[in-house]
């Protein structure tokens, strides 16, 4: 690359860092590590949640299905715009109830502590896995576009993330994500005109690519074998969005920083109407540089962009580019390594040992950060040596493992609130049944290539984006039967 675009590479480094010094000095309390002292502007976490759940791979993928498909991957966002509105409605009151410091602690008032470290254990073996694995994807690209070897580029990502993280906690990390997102997305916009300028204008580039179908949004077939379609994209976007936004710790934590209720429903609505915009923006920058010649049919998708940037861009913004699907990475790697530290020492640490001391959490907390950033850039390289294996399918199958996990915590929430007779060891029950059977829906495609195992074949068949709502549905199916069974009043 050229030097101007690695000055504003290392620009962008050192801008980072410098939020997190700054953000250290009014640190005292885990509450101000973990929460950011509860006094965090709604527009900056609305910002923050959209640029956690953008990840490198996103940047990079998105404009690959714009330039090979059309734009219907937008009906799952439309989904998760609907599942914001039912969190906002149904979920945020109760976590504004009392002095929560986590997404768990609600689980415990209801079905004991060990449900809530049940379910803690499962979002941190999720998280780890789940984030190591879009590390290690987002440093891909980086790669290609420094020509570091994919070690150094996930190193780099990971310590100078976790520098900022350790010293300034969440409140670093959500200002953090504002310039990330405003890098990655003046990135985009400016992305997208060069492109329309190489297709001959927007108004030419639209034309080529209606007259191909590529703006089609709407896909109203029912089917359970498509990825994109509207009954699919609304009901498993919204289920899907709703156990994001409503019951992993990575986006509560931040819903709970803000000053008050209404700032949380603002924040996590304004955030499904800015992803919409954002992944419309991605997809039709796909669209552009299709219509500009630029997407022949040998090139793998994941790689449209990414030589669109390092052989159209100008010198500077390619930097700016390179910076943003840096930033998109980096954000992933800060809230990943701050909820996951808060888990441990809240939903953990506070719960089997009792310590309430805001101060010692705090000095724990700081430790525990720093040991989930190194197992995040470890569990990264170790995806990394999978790959060099040639066990690609294994990355392949990583990323889905977030859906394997959200339709049990989304069950428990419903449980809770609607299954009066439910107690903890049913919950228990529910969560342990239907990650199993989760874990051999999602595996079943690979399974079904065994010869004991061909009678999987169909369920392999299943869209992922019902992957939630089937999960969603055996775990509150397995706690009803469950807690029809006589148990002492007293369990938990």
């Amino acid at each position: 690359m050229a030097p101007l675009d690695l000055a504003v590479i290392v620009a962008y480094f050192a801008l980072t860092i410098g939020v997190g010094l700054w953000v250290s000095r009014s640190q005292a309390t885990a509450g101000d590590y973990f929460l950011g002292a509860r006094n965090l502007p709604a527009w900056a976490v609305l910002f923050s949640i959209v640029a956690t759940e953008t990840s490198a791979i996103t940047v990079i993928s998105i404009p690959g299905l714009g330039a090979r498909g059309d734009l219907t991957f937008l009906q799952l966002t439309f989904g998760y715009l609907v599942g914001r509105f039912a969190v906002a409605l149904w979920l945020l009151p109760g976590y504004f109830r009392g002095d929560q410091e986590t997404a768990y602690q609600r689980i415990e008032t209801r079905f004991g502590p060990t449900s809530r470290r049940l379910v803690s254990v499962v979002f941190l073996l999720t998280r780890l896995l789940g984030d190591g694995v879009r590390i290690f994807a987002g440093s891909i690209p980086l790669a290609l576009l420094t020509g570091w070897p994919v070690p150094t580029a996930i190193v780099a990502m990971g310590g100078i993330t976790l520098l900022y993280t350790l010293l300034g906690g969440l409140k670093a990390v959500v200002w953090a994500d504002v310039i990330q997102l405003a890098v990655y997305v003046s990135g985009g916009v400016a992305a997208l005109f060069i492109a329309w300028h190489l297709a001959g204008g927007a108004e030419q580039a639209l034309a080529l690519a209606a007259a191909a179908g590529k703006l089609k949004v709407l896909n109203p077939v029912i089917s359970f074998t498509q990825t994109y379609t509207l009954l699919g994209g609304l009901i498993g976007g919204a289920l899907l969005s709703a156990a994001s936004h409503g019951t992993d710790q990575l986006i509560v934590q931040r819903l709970l920083a803000t000053r008050s209720l209404r700032d949380a429903q603002v924040a996590v609505v304004g955030s499904g109407i800015a992803v919409i915009l954002q992944f419309c923006l991605f997809l039709m920058i796909g669209s552009a540089i299709w219509a500009a010649g630029l997407a022949p049919e040998g090139m793998p998708a994941d790689q449209i962009f990414s030589r669109f940037i390092l052989e159209h861009l100008p010198t500077g913004l390619a930097g700016l580019m390179v910076a943003g699907i840096l930033a998109a990475a980096m954000s992933t790697i800060s809230s990943s390594i701050n909820a996951l530290a808060s888990s441990v020492t809240h939903d953990l640490y506070a719960s089997w040992t009792g310590v309430t001391d805001p101060v010692r959490l705090l000095k724990l907390g700081r430790v525990f950060s720093a040991l989930w950033g190194v197992a995040l850039i470890g569990a990264a390289l170790l995806f990394h040596q999978i790959s060099q294996g040639g066990d690609t399918p294994v990355v392949v199958l990583a990323l889905s493992i977030a859906s394997i996990t959200y339709g049990a915590l989304l069950g428990t929430y419903v449980l809770a609130a609607r299954v009066t007779q439910a107690r903890g060891r049913d919950v228990v029950g529910a969560v342990l049944l239907s990650v199993a059977v989760m874990l051999v829906v999602v595996f079943s495609a690979q399974l079904a290539a065994r010869p004991s195992f061909e009678w999987l074949a169909p369920v392999g068949r299943l869209a992922w984006p019902w992957y939630v709502p089937l999960g969603t549905g055996l775990t509150i199916l397995a706690g009803v039967l469950f807690a029809a069974f006589p148990h002492r009043e007293t369990a938990r």
